[in-house]
């Protein structure tokens, strides 16, 4: 589907018209060892259940199925994923250096509006020879999914594609809310988002509940779509999220959505810009 060669588009332009980060043409997935990717599967689909699991739980619930694993091991491997176990640590203010964290703006919010609230988050996708990192952005009153990337690397450049993605197709919100990773913290990112005017608001470390419904949807995609499929490219992989994330949006309905689909939510309502 691409073409490095092409005089018509750019690498760069390819990459962007078919929603995948330019790292991603690169992809080596013969470089994790089968045993790894295996394990990594394992604690991925542990963590969305327990995501209170660090290395040292995780260690411990995998010998318990039969892995002699060990917590160094595992520990690599998570960091590998780019995961940790959420729960209230000791020096909390920590944070990247050189990178602002911001408050989190949402506590006691009335959430009303399409475009009142984005949110983003990333999650690890296991593949059949490799895996990949998914970011996605969603309007948080409607659950609708506005955007997504997919990269092999956890850099900043896809989260900022898909922010810009966002905008560009359904306008500017009024606050976006991230976790406090790097990408988020990332003066590219948080300077795309101050630039339009954008409140910057951050979860507090340890606090999954502060992005519930992107936490929500991983645990729909992957229970519901990805774990009982197999993917053995990335082009293969982005075609079949293309069709879930439009499944999803215009034909799952949502419970908390009073059996609305999240596109009948977002485009029934007047936005925080139309109704001002």
């Amino acid at each position: 589907m691409l073409e490095p060669q092409s005089s018509r588009l750019s690498l760069s332009q390819q990459c962007r018209l078919l929603s995948i980060s330019r790292s991603s043409v690169y992809y080596k997935p013969s470089s994790v060892k089968t045993g790894d990717l295996e394990l990594m599967r394992l604690i991925d689909q542990q963590y969305l259940k327990t995501p209170f699991y660090g290395s040292r739980s995780m260690t411990h619930h995998l010998k318990r199925q039969g892995y002699p694993v060990n917590r160094k091991r595992i520990q690599r491997l998570m960091r590998q994923m780019g995961l940790e176990a959420i729960y209230p640590k000791p020096h909390t203010s920590r944070k990247h250096p050189g990178h602002k964290v911001y408050p989190y703006l949402l506590r006691d919010l009335a959430v009303v509006r399409p475009n009142q609230v984005w949110a983003a988050d990333i999650t690890y996708i296991p593949m059949n020879r490799g895996f990949m990192f998914l970011m996605v952005v969603m309007d948080w009153h409607s659950r609708k999914v506005l955007s997504w990337r997919l990269s092999n690397t956890l850099d900043a450049e896809f989260c900022v594609a898909a922010l810009q993605e966002a905008i560009t197709c359904h306008g500017i919100p009024k606050i976006f809310n991230t976790d406090q990773g790097a990408q988020f913290t990332s003066q590219a990112f948080t300077t795309a988002l101050e630039s339009q005017s954008i409140a910057v608001s951050m979860d507090g470390r340890g606090r999954v509940q502060d992005n519930i419904f992107i936490e929500r949807l991983w645990w729909t995609l992957k229970y519901q779509y990805l774990y009982l499929r197999s993917f053995d490219s990335v082009l293969e992989l982005r075609r079949g999220l293309t069709e879930w994330f439009l499944f999803y949006n215009s034909q799952r309905p949502h419970q908390t959505l009073d059996g609305m689909t999240p596109d009948e939510v977002y485009y029934a309502q007047p936005t925080l810009a139309e109704a001002a």
